[in-house]
């Protein structure tokens, strides 16, 4: 191995460490701030970082997961059954977005961002966070939100979770770190769905996704805990910040 080679999976190793720790502590697995990483450090275009990143983000949320369970009570029949349909429709939207055009996709990604956001931004502003209150939907319509988690999961490959979190704890009266925690449990099907369609579509870069994975593994625990020392307040703030620096980040790429 060159001197130049273990460089390079150093530094793979030492962002995997970092995006573990913000994926941990945000639900979100890493790969949100990911893709436009990779698109400025390794010059990649949308889908070749985001199947890449994908190699990350599947055992980070499985192990995000398990971690927001054991701190969280997490009703398990209801996000299996959320979980079996978001597999379904995340393989579909990955299959569709392997064939769009790449500046259409990382607009369209990073136009998203912007809308949820801004969102969150105005929860935030008028105090209707939904956080603590009984609620406005009935559990049976869960498996409504695991199929569009898991299409948008396909489509953006960390889109479903952005998507579930609010509405969890908006429309189901979930708290906070519940809501991150079965947003996680979507994902962790959805994304080894996205990431056979984006390996098939050979949109996938192995010698920089699995060093990113390992170091993501090995400090995703600490990102959960860092998450429960936070305010919920403080912790959808800081979720806001990155969600606007990432889709500034998206739209300077192009």
């Amino acid at each position: 191995m060159t001197a130049q080679l273990v460089h390079a999976v150093l530094l793979d190793l030492a962002l995997g460490v970092c995006l573990g720790t913000a994926g941990g502590m945000l639900g979100i697995g890493g790969g949100l701030i990911a893709i436009p990483v990779l698109g400025i450090l390794y010059g990649m275009d949308q889908h070749l970082a985001q199947g890449t990143a994908l190699v990350m983000i599947a055992p980070n949320v499985l192990i995000g997961f398990l971690r927001y369970r054991q701190r969280n009570h997490i009703d398990m029949r209801a996000t299996l059954w959320m979980g079996m349909l978001a597999t379904i429709s995340s393989y579909i939207g990955g299959r569709i977005a392997s064939h769009l055009n790449a500046q259409l996709l990382q607009s369209a990604f990073a136009t998203f961002l912007i809308v949820l956001a801004t969102y969150f931004v105005l929860q935030q502003r008028f105090g209707h966070s939904g956080e603590g209150r009984a609620p406005i939907l009935s559990k049976k319509l869960l498996p409504v939100l695991g199929v569009a988690s898991g299409g948008m999961s396909g489509v953006f490959t960390v889109g479903g979770g952005l998507i579930v979190v609010p509405a969890l704890v908006t429309l189901f009266g979930l708290t906070q770190t519940q809501a991150q925690g079965v947003a996680l449990a979507l994902v962790v099907p959805g994304a080894v769905a996205a990431l056979f369609s984006y390996a098939q579509g050979g949109h996938v870069d192995w010698m920089v996704g699995i060093p990113l994975a390992l170091g993501g593994i090995a400090s995703v625990s600490w990102g959960v805990a860092l998450a429960h020392k936070f305010p919920p307040e403080r912790l959808r703030l800081l979720f806001c910040v990155v969600l606007y620096g990432t889709a500034g980040m998206m739209l300077a790429l192009r």
